[in-house]
């Protein structure tokens, strides 16, 4: 959409003017008697510049005095207010920062307050972009011409003779399923070296150094070493050597325009440095009211063996302790750093048994954690020889995440062995849950049966993903993956979900799954899911003919209400696929994959792209998305909302524009995995009701304020204008 882009001239020196009043007066030409209201738990004021009002910039408030850290972040309006509201008694500091700007002095204050503040220029356009977000970094990036692909491998330019497109380089070691899906690269931790990690003949050697870092060095190098180690490397090490030498992006980034200046985010510290959050919950997703105003629950993955627990109405930071059945079970810390990390130097900063991932809310707000309960070998009710129908049809021999409960009621965790493993997870309305992570089955566990029983056995099923290939519509003896077809047989196929959503249309059950150019799969139980369950799967178009706009590989997924599954993708896209638009058969010998480009449309993520990029549309990165069909971020209802990781906000797709909400303090700190939302007063208007989120960055300490800083906790909200209060 058309922004307006600020004029460095027009930013000035700092000057601050507190003035105790409950109505702010307007300053440098504004309108005679204008002013903002305010109540006794607001901080409002008029940010000016030389030249005036100051819109679109951001006003931060923060404190320290609460029970763990809180910041409040607001827009200006198009006449420089701003308005602060709904704080606690506190001491804050507020301050300016803003495109174009350098941070003004900070002021403290109390709510109550009128802070007019005038903003500071940045002296060069090299130190404002400072400020940018990391996609605009990251846009710095050249990558390998097309031409180079399929890649030649050792003997000829290094790349591997595997990757063979520009997409599929992008999509391995740049986009989400390569570095950025771990890393905000493009801040100022990743596209600097760092002194502590020593001296180098050259940024090769330093880049060489930088990805065995750490404990999760050893995934950096397995993925360098798929794609070509010597051209990754020179890849970004060009990108820190043009870098080093003076080079910025000459592109200043739009300010907030229209709603995005009606945004306030909140955000509360949790867990601690070292922690690796991944995923948060807030609610039931089926229901949202589930829990209000209680307590936000996260899971930091891979690294420490409790639950973050954040009360945003206390703004106490507590923990879960989560638990595991079998003192064997592993545990991250047997993962040493290759190397060790410029940060915390030889110590192992992660150690976990549960390797808790993500959640789903019941009714009861009773919180299920994708986590670890024992070892990889599954008990015997999982595998063949056993009683129990799944693993008749399909035995299981191992897994790598099982299930702990939480309830909030009795204050117990609850283990659960699953012989499937598990990764994200939902509810449908049965109260059924639905997993991703179970590798070639698509399974479930009926909460319903636990809760009657309390045999997990039974409650648990898994089916495999069989297409009804031979078009007779129903489930048949099938031919195993890569076999040919057999007219008189179906085709089971072995695409693992990693986005789990059932569709609030007609109960069927769509996952996103991983590759190039990857797809949706959707499964259809049938009376008996086991036996009867049928799958459907549509690729992602890449390559094919009379689509217009292509692109590659998912990872998040959610369904809004009527049908339609949303999904972001490698490729720099946000893409939906809509089922009813189809035009051929959805089943049958034709129908494997790349039956239905007319079912796909993308909507290119804003921002600038890498350079020399044919094969991507953006140089965002976006992890997951989340279908607001409550209307609980405030721009409506079924919006589809991404987290832009490299651009560093929520995105939200309104009638075809995107807007971002971003969090430009603490730098790089926005890096979300999945989203969640919540009504907490449905009467309440905008403060009633907001989308959640958490910082899922493998190293937080990359963010600006470093080891100190820990993963926080976002809240998002929109109000009708940038001064409700």
């Amino acid at each position: 959409m058309a922004r307006n882009t600020f004029s460095l001239r027009r930013f000035g020196v700092v000057t601050v003017m507190v003035v105790m009043l409950s109505l702010v007066a307007l300053q440098a030409g504004q309108p005679a008697g204008a002013a903002i209201p305010m109540d006794a738990d607001d901080i409002a004021g008029v940010v000016t510049g030389p030249n005036g009002p100051e819109a679109g910039v951001w006003v931060i408030a923060e404190t320290r005095d609460l029970p763990t850290r809180h910041i409040k972040i607001v827009v200006t309006d198009d006449q420089g207010r701003y308005m602060v509201p709904d704080l606690p008694d506190a001491n804050y500091d507020v301050w300016v920062r803003g495109y174009g700007l350098v941070d003004s002095e900070k002021v403290r204050t109390q709510p109550g307050a009128a802070v007019n503040l005038t903003a500071t220029l940045a002296p060069d356009a090299k130190v404002a972009a400072d400020y940018y977000p990391a996609q605009y970094w990251l846009a710095l990036l050249q990558l390998p011409a097309p031409s180079e692909f399929p890649g030649t491998g050792p003997q000829g330019n290094g790349i591997s003779p595997n990757i063979e497109s520009q997409g599929e380089w992008i999509r391995s070691v740049v986009n989400t399923d390569g570095c950025t899906g771990c890393h905000a690269l493009g801040n100022k931790a990743t596209r600097e070296i760092p002194s502590e990690l020593g001296d180098f003949d050259s940024h090769v050697d330093a880049w060489d150094r930088r990805v065995r870092s750490g404990q999760a060095g050893g995934n950096m190098e397995s993925r360098l070493a798929q794609v070509g180690r010597e051209p990754a490397l020179a890849m970004y090490a060009d990108w820190t050597d043009r870098i080093q030498a003076g080079e910025y992006p000459m592109a200043a980034p739009p300010r907030p325009q229209g709603i995005e200046r009606n945004a306030v985010v909140s955000l509360w510290d949790w867990a601690d440095p070292r922690a690796y959050m991944h995923d948060l919950i807030s609610a039931d997703k089926r229901d949202p009211s589930v829990n209000a105003n209680g307590p936000v629950y996260g899971a930091a993955e891979n690294s420490v063996d409790y639950v973050p627990v954040v009360d945003p109405t206390t703004h106490e930071a507590s923990r879960v302790p989560l638990q595991v059945r079998d003192p064997l079970t592993p545990t991250t810390a047997s993962t040493p750093p290759l190397a060790p990390s410029p940060y915390w130097q030889d110590e192992v900063i992660w150690d976990s048994q549960s390797v808790a991932h993500s959640f789903a809310m019941d009714r009861d707000a009773r919180v299920w954690i994708a986590a670890r309960v024992r070892p990889a070998d599954t008990p015997a009710f999982c595998r063949g020889g056993s009683s129990h129908p799944s693993a008749q049809a399909f035995p299981l021999e191992r897994s790598n995440r099982h299930m702990q409960v939480w309830d909030p009621a009795t204050r117990e965790i609850t283990t659960v062995d699953t012989c499937f493993g598990t990764h994200h997870l939902n509810l449908d309305d049965e109260d059924v849950m639905w997993f991703t992570g179970s590798g070639p089955v698509v399974a479930w566990f009926d909460t319903k049966v636990f809760d009657e029983t309390g045999n997990e056995a039974a409650a648990q099923g898994w089916s495999a993903q069989v297409l009804d290939s031979n078009g007779n519509g129903r489930r048949d003896a099938y031919v195993e993956p890569g076999e040919p077809m057999d007219p008189a047989k179906d085709t089971r196929i072995a695409r693992g979900y990693y986005g789990v959503a059932p569709s609030p249309l007609d109960g069927s059950i769509w996952g996103s799954t991983l590759g190039m150019p990857g797809g949706l799969v959707r499964f259809v139980p049938g009376d008996d899911p086991v036996n009867t369950g049928l799958v459907e799967y549509y690729e992602v178009p890449w390559n094919t003919p009379d689509v217009p706009i292509q692109g590659y590989s998912p990872r998040g997924m959610d369904v809004d209400s009527n049908g339609i599954v949303w999904t972001v993708l490698s490729s720099g896209h946000f893409a939906s696929f809509d089922r009813s638009r189809c035009d051929g058969p959805l089943n049958g010998p034709s129908a494997t994959g790349t039956h239905c480009g007319e079912g796909w449309t993308l909507y290119p993520f804003p921002g600038p792209n890498y350079k020399g990029a044919v094969d991507s549309a953006s140089a965002d990165s976006a992890y997951y998305n989340f279908t607001d069909r409550f209307n609980l971020l405030g721009v409506g209802e079924n919006i589809p909302l991404a987290t832009g990781n490299l651009s560093e906000g929520v995105l939200a797709l309104v009638d075809g524009e995107f807007y971002n909400f971003r969090v430009p303090y603490p730098l790089g700190s926005f890096f979300g995995k999945g989203l969640d939302g919540r009504i907490d007063d449905p009467d309440a208007g905008w403060k009633g009701r907001a989308i959640w989120t958490t910082s899922g960055s493998r190293a937080p300490f990359h963010a600006e304020g470093g080891t100190e800083r820990v993963a926080p906790v976002f809240k998002f909200q929109v109000r009708p204008d940038p001064l409700a209060h």
